[in-house]
């Protein structure tokens, strides 16, 4: 077993999985609005094999799609982290960022907050010389904070091999931020720190 890296932020806590967060996941996997620019909603069943996927990875690599504490409330609000997609992506190998949060927790900052300090441990702590992210077209709210983050959009799009041809969610956009971004330097939340738990 790899050593368990936790992330905390001002308002967050980037942790291994447990079972109490399987349910408030599975809500939010069957949510129209959370789920409106994947490809279907997930079924309870579905949800819970995603999560322990996550909580596996991050058994295994000390790190992932970290599961997500509101620190104030102490409730679980979804995920933030780091993954190495295993579709055939134009880029690959890759890291990627990615978050998805429940609905209460949005337009408050947290995903670009909790993604910030991920993208720190990513340069500073695995010596990645590249992130990605990535979406499909016209998620704006997340491009958003792909933005803010300081990662760059390039030119060209790409089209998903997941999904079908002619999925009218297929053709996505790719950002990338790199090591030496002084953006990334800039944006890195300054209460952010990561240690290791046992």
């Amino acid at each position: 077993m790899s050593h368990i890296h936790q992330i905390e932020t001002e308002r967050l806590l980037l942790r291994q999985w447990r079972r109490s967060d399987f349910p408030v996941f599975a809500q939010m996997s069957g949510d129209d609005e959370v789920m409106r620019f994947f490809p279907a909603k997930l079924s309870e069943e579905e949800s819970n094999a995603m999560a322990q996927r996550c909580s596996d990875l991050i058994e295994q690599r000390g790190w992932g799609f970290w599961a997500t504490q509101e620190k104030s409330s102490g409730s679980f609000i979804g995920f933030i982290g780091l993954h190495i997609p295993i579709a055939e992506l134009p880029f690959s190998p890759c890291v990627e960022i990615g978050w998805r949060l429940s609905r209460p927790s949005w337009g408050k900052g947290l995903a670009t907050e909790g993604a910030g300090a991920a993208l720190a441990f990513a340069f500073d702590r695995l010596f990645l010389a590249e992130v990605v992210s990535f979406t499909t077209l016209n998620n704006a709210p997340s491009e958003r904070v792909m933005k803010r983050l300081g990662m760059q959009r390039d030119e060209l799009t790409f089209q998903h091999p997941s999904l079908p041809n002619g999925h009218p969610l297929r053709e996505h956009c790719l950002y990338r931020i790199f090591s030496d971004s002084l953006t990334r330097r800039s944006n890195r939340p300054p209460t952010a720190s990561s240690h290791l738990v046992r």
